[in-house]
């Protein structure tokens, strides 16, 4: 029987953090799963599934937290299997607007009153081509739950970006 240990890393970023990642979960028979990890302000972040045999759950999360001696914060998460949901089907959104406070908390809370969960979300704030204007942009995976139909969602996105002044497209995902 394996376990899944999900961890996440913030530290100082610097070359060799996923190389250090990486051999302590292959010195523990763990297979990296999935995977996500960015540089932001000079700080490494990142989140990694790694899918292990049950009996070294615990002696392989132990070795991850000896990386905090290098200046790391770890937190390990550890559970029997991957969570199985309900069906749900996968849309892509974008969102381009005006920068403003309150965009992803506007669109997050829009999203759970759909029951709605995002499963990625990419955010950046970038300067219009014409004006210079700070615009910020959203990119994200949404898991949209069977019973919430394409014309409810439309609905409630279109009011959404009326409401927000926003671009904000979606559509059904083609990768799972």
């Amino acid at each position: 029987m394996n376990a899944s240990l999900v961890i996440t890393v913030i530290g100082p970023d610097r070359p060799g953090l996923v190389r250090e990642l990486s051999d302590v979960a292959q010195q523990f028979g763990a297979n990296w799963e999935e995977s996500r990890m960015a540089s932001l302000a000079g700080q490494f972040a990142g989140m990694v599934h790694f899918d292990t045999p049950a009996a070294k759950a615990d002696a392989l999360a132990a070795a991850f937290r000896q990386l905090e001696a290098s200046g790391l914060q770890i937190l390990v998460a550890k559970s029997g299997g991957a969570a199985k949901g309900g069906a749900v089907r996968r849309v892509r959104l974008e969102l381009v607007g005006h920068d403003r406070p309150g965009i992803v908390r506007d669109l997050s809370t829009a999203l759970a009153n759909l029951g709605v969960s995002i499963d990625e979300l990419q955010t950046q704030v970038a300067s219009a081509a014409m004006s210079g204007d700070d615009l910020f942009k959203v990119k994200a995976l949404l898991a949209v739950p069977a019973d919430v139909t394409n014309g409810a969602m439309q609905r409630s996105l279109e009011a959404l970006a009326n409401e927000m002044m926003v671009d904000l497209e979606a559509a059904e995902s083609l990768a799972g």
